[in-house]
């Protein structure tokens, strides 16, 4: 009994439910043809060596089983017929598994301890969200705020102008109405004065003018 290795490569976009069915189509196969299925290793998303099909990064997963090598042509069929497919690869990891069993378990085993690393993946990545959203709403409550105590800020300096142009006005005509009458009596009284001047100018000459 030879172990196998079978490589494949989707698309970074493809669901987790989408990932889960090819998946699936490939342990059928397994089944149906009486292979020793061992394990198939998520590898998470990484970048490609090169572009394919304009994609940059890929998601990685590697399939293990126990075969003497007649399953390999209808698992690449399979994945040949996925368009999420990008590329994949079969290679015969050893030439002779003596002990079947233990090296079941021990997939078994790995297996497990991959399913356990995904779900702490998964609530780490559920709290980091949760704090993302949180840090979100401080920083827009406390955008909130400032746009606030600018839009007071503006709205202060506005009303005491209103005030001054509406007092302005007032203080004019006041000025106006208290200075009038003063210059009227002003130029009344220095009429008044030459007049009185004139008069005795006149009565001053007509004494002093000698008597015929």
């Amino acid at each position: 009994m030879r172990e196998y290795e079978t490589a494949f490569i989707v698309q970074p976009e493809i669901s987790d439910e989408g990932s889960l069915d090819i998946r699936g189509k490939l342990d059928g196969v397994l089944e149906a043809q009486g292979v020793t299925r061992l394990m198939c290793e998520d590898l998470g998303k990484r970048k490609l060596a090169y572009e394919i099909r304009k994609f940059h990064k890929g998601h990685y997963f590697i399939l293990s089983y126990l075969d003497g090598g007649g399953v390999v042509p209808e698992l690449e069929r399979v994945l040949r017929l996925e368009e999420s497919v990008l590329r994949f690869m079969t290679v015969q990891v050893s030439d002779r598994i003596a002990d079947v069993e233990a090296r079941v378990a021990e997939a078994r085993e790995a297996e497990l301890a991959q399913v356990k690393r995904a779900e702490e993946r998964a609530a780490r990545d559920i709290e980091e969200a949760r704090i993302r959203a949180s840090a979100e709403e401080e920083a827009i409550a406390a955008r909130q705020k400032v746009a606030a105590e600018v839009a007071e800020e503006k709205s202060e300096p506005a009303t005491e102008e209103v005030a001054e142009e509406k007092s302005e006005p007032a203080t004019e005509e006041v000025a106006e109405e208290k200075s009038e009458p003063a210059t009227a009596a002003t130029a009344e009284g220095e009429a008044e004065s030459a007049e009185t001047q004139a008069s005795l100018e006149t009565e001053e000459a007509a004494q002093t003018e000698p008597s015929s």
